[in-house]
């Protein structure tokens, strides 16, 4: 898994809610979405029978809806033929204003078939802004699950609400975090912001408990054409719990490396040998194509599937702006071991050149023109960062990056020196004065260049900045600095879906020992949680964007509970854009 470890019972409240929303609630609630896997919905039930099965096909893998905008919105489904010869199916599709589908607003038919793995997408326009609309699809006398998705508000918005997820590796827990978050009311949508899937074999990463929980990965070898692709894909959409949500919202996503392989950059991948596995370009051309068919986005070039960073406008609140750093144009990743001399000294005047150097980029000189102008054209109070790696420096003192004393020891000579500074040696004052090293170099601290122009274009603008951060299974808040100090910004980042975080590296320790340890060791984190799985609600207001990490107790059975354990928030203008507590 290489760096990525490195770091009360809740109903269904419908308090406040639309007619229209509690007759959708029941309906996923009951029906096929979540009544054939008795997963556990507390607050949901019904005594609808099961539908039958349709003797040439059925919609096995839910509904979808993704990349909002103010007129228009992409609906996504799958038909599952059961005959292998079923050729190309058409498929009916409807949407209404009400989850009676009787105030029918839109519809068509559509045609798919196996060269796009059956299935659908649909982009519905002529719609209102910020309009919740519901929609179905048809096929054969066969009649999809109901799904409720929603417009972008026009430029009255007061508030948005947008729950983020990253990580959820399906053989490492049930999508508890899912079906927490279908429950929740008033968000608008969801963002997942990377590892939607994983690409390991069924003994690979975090697989210890996939026979047990009746998880094992399908297919069993790791991921590399595109039927490899697909069939992963298949199932992950088949759980009850991501169909849920995906029928609840409407998602906006962005890729990082598992949809492809682990630690991917623009030309491979730490665990591809082209030699051995053929040539990476391959490998990621199916994972592209595999992500554009399963998942409901809108690609900003047709003609370039790899390009997926586009915006997205919540009125003159937020402007959303989605990212790739990961595939476009990542160059590949430094290695620390190899700045070692053979009598084991460390270069560090070296390393530290080359990660600064303007040579290396995360996202590439196209794509920050390309966010510039996005930034500078909008009139949002707001900008916020949809990207999957960690963003603020989160460098180690160099004593404790090299080995030459642990985290520990170092806490306590540090907490030593504040209460009794006259007792320290030499040796221990040198140690406390060493300059940070940056470790984890898969995130923006081994590209740094590209990070200080992202920087400096928000400075250039004026603009509020939030930074949201997936991919290292724990959960973050942290002030953004450019390289000479000054205040840009906070990133918020989430834990993971389910795969698991900092607490198997620190088995022998407190969770909450570990959070605070990591909090004293790096200097611009506010905030650390460890050891939980879970996601962000961020709310953003004109005055503020509040951060609300929401966390499960477990993700190995499905009977859980979920609470919002830590709030947290930033404030608009030059003298906020910093963290402060709620």
């Amino acid at each position: 898994m290489s760096m990525k470890s490195f770091f009360s019972g809740v109903a269904a409240a419908h308090g406040g809610e639309s007619p229209h929303r509690r007759r959708f609630m029941r309906q996923v609630c009951g029906g096929a979405l979540l009544g054939a896997t008795g997963a556990g919905v507390a607050g949901c039930g019904s005594s609808a029978a099961a539908p039958t099965p349709n003797p040439e096909l059925d919609f096995l893998h839910g509904v979808a809806s993704g990349d909002p905008l103010a007129d228009r919105i992409m609906l996504w489904t799958r038909v599952t033929p059961r005959r292998a010869d079923a050729g190309d199916v058409v498929v009916e599709w409807q949407l209404a204003t009400d989850a009676g589908m009787r105030q029918l607003v839109g519809g068509g038919s559509v045609s798919t078939g196996a060269a796009q793995d059956y299935t659908v997408k649909v982009d519905a326009g002529g719609l209102l802004p910020g309009h919740v609309y519901f929609y179905r699809f048809a096929a054969a006398g066969r009649k999809s699950s109901l799904g409720r998705t929603k417009t972008l508000p026009g430029a009255d918005a007061r508030q948005v609400r947008l729950a983020v997820f990253s990580c959820s590796n399906y053989p490492a827990g049930y999508f508890n975090v899912y079906l927490d978050a279908a429950r929740q009311n008033g968000l608008d949508a969801a963002l997942h912001i990377g590892d939607y899937i994983y690409e390991y074999d069924s003994a690979g990463y975090a697989c210890d408990d996939a026979v047990a929980l009746g998880r094992v990965s399908v297919p069993p070898d790791m991921l590399m054409a595109l039927d490899d692709y697909r069939r992963r894909y298949a199932q992950y959409r088949g759980d009850p719990d991501l169909q849920a949500l995906h029928a609840s919202l409407p998602f906006i996503t962005v890729w990082d490396d598992h949809e492809f392989a682990d630690d991917a950059w623009r030309n491979g991948s730490v665990d591809h040998v082209d030699a051995e596995d053929g040539p990476f370009s391959l490998r990621k051309a199916a994972a592209v194509r595999a992500y554009h068919e399963w998942l409901p986005i809108r690609p900003p070039e047709p003609n370039n599937p790899e390009r997926i960073y586009r915006s997205f406008d919540f009125g003159k609140l937020v402007s959303l702006h989605m990212l790739d750093t990961r595939l476009i144009a990542r160059d590949q990743q430094l290695l620390m071991a190899s700045y070692y001399a053979e009598d084991g000294h460390f270069d560090a005047d070296k390393f530290r050149r080359d990660i600064d150097s303007p040579r290396r980029q995360m996202m590439g000189q196209t794509q920050i023109d390309w966010l510039e102008g996005q930034v500078a054209a909008s009139r949002a109070r707001w900008q916020i960062l949809g990207q999957q790696v960690l963003m603020a420096r989160m460098e180690y003192p160099a004593p404790v990056a090299l080995g030459q004393i642990g985290s520990v020891d170092y806490v306590a000579l540090k907490t030593r020196a504040r209460a009794e500074p006259a007792s320290l040696s030499e040796k221990e004052k040198a140690c406390l004065a060493a300059p940070t090293l940056p470790c984890y170099l898969d995130s923006w601290d081994g590209y740094q260049n590209d990070r200080e122009q992202l920087f400096a274009l928000m400075q250039k603008h004026r603009k509020n900045l939030v930074v949201l951060a997936g991919d290292t299974h724990n959960a973050w808040a942290s002030d953004l600095r450019d390289r000479a100090g000054r205040q840009v910004g906070v990133e918020f980042a989430g834990a993971s879906v389910s795969s698991p975080g900092m607490e198997c590296s620190h088995p022998g320790q407190a969770p909450e020992q570990v959070a605070r340890m990591m909090e004293q060791l790096i200097e611009p984190l506010y905030y650390a949680q460890t050891s939980k799985r879970g996601y962000m609600i961020i709310t953003a207001a004109e005055d503020e964007v509040r951060c609300d990490w929401r966390f499960v107790d477990t993700v190995h059975s499905r009977q859980f509970s979920a609470a919002t354990e830590r709030s947290l928030r930033t404030l608009a203008g030059p003298g906020g854009r910093g963290i402060v507590e709620v």
